[in-house]
């Protein structure tokens, strides 16, 4: 992540097969200011994060071999940077399916570079903004339930010892929850409070990341202690929550 005290630019990763997209992405976002690597599949995918992790990913679905989907799921099981997706899979299922399996963002290709460009600076604003935004007096660590939370490092410790790591947007909701809990929240405030306008949220993605968050955290996700479904209300984090 940039220091910000260097004033070091934001890294991006671009990760797709074709490459006129690589380039021209990588000379529209280094034009505005971002620092930018490429990589043409999986494999030099992984290796570039692992020799240094970018601050956000752009991640191609359709590849030969392993595709975009499966990459993404295994990126956010092992980390918390953003994905945005860019693909030509038009349909409101493949964007659903995309948001289910960790992505942050969703754009269909062929895209404006201006809007792309907007979605990204709106993923990384979340990505470095949501520690400090809503945890309240700065709180690094939270407890509930048999989890404690450091929003520091964005992960999760269970009570036995077992580390989740939360991607972007599950950190995002996870805080938007601590912060009210026992409180119903419409699946119109969750968006709001995401600040999330103009990222394609609407709220059949909150539901989406609310299932996919409770297949994480709760003990028998079909039937919810923590994240609760109030029929016609929306959603209530029903734990309590303690500062630690």
């Amino acid at each position: 992540m940039p220091d910000p005290a260097t004033n070091a630019p934001e890294h991006i990763l671009v990760i797709d097969d074709d490459r006129d997209i690589r380039e021209d992405l990588r000379a529209y976002l280094t034009e505005n200011g971002y620092r930018v690597s490429t990589a043409e599949n999986a494999p030099a995918a992984r290796r570039g994060i692992h020799s240094e992790e970018p601050d956000l990913i752009l991640l191609d679905v359709m590849m030969p071999g392993e595709d975009g989907i499966s990459l993404c799921r295994s990126i956010v099981r092992l980390t918390s940077i953003p994905i945005v997706f860019i693909s030509a899979r038009t349909d409101e299922i493949d964007r659903i399916v995309g948001l289910e399996v960790g992505a942050d963002d969703y754009v269909c290709k062929p895209f404006n570079p201006r809007e792309l460009l907007a979605r990204v600076r709106s993923v990384l604003r979340r990505s470095n903004g949501n520690n400090r935004e809503m945890t309240p007096e700065k709180t690094r660590y939270f407890e509930f339930d048999r989890w404690t939370l450091d929003t520091a490092k964005r992960c999760l410790t269970r009570d036995d010892g077992v580390i989740v790591s939360l991607s972007s947007g599950e950190f995002q909701l996870l805080m938007i929850f601590i912060a009210r809990p026992q409180i119903v929240m419409s699946r119109e405030r969750i968006v709001e409070l995401s600040h999330a306008e103009g990222a394609d949220v609407f709220d059949r993605s909150v539901d989406s990341q609310v299932s996919r968050f409770r297949k994480k955290i709760e003990r028998d996700p079909k039937n919810p202690d923590i994240i609760q479904t109030v029929w016609g209300g929306g959603y209530v984090f029903a734990a309590d929550v303690k500062k630690l």
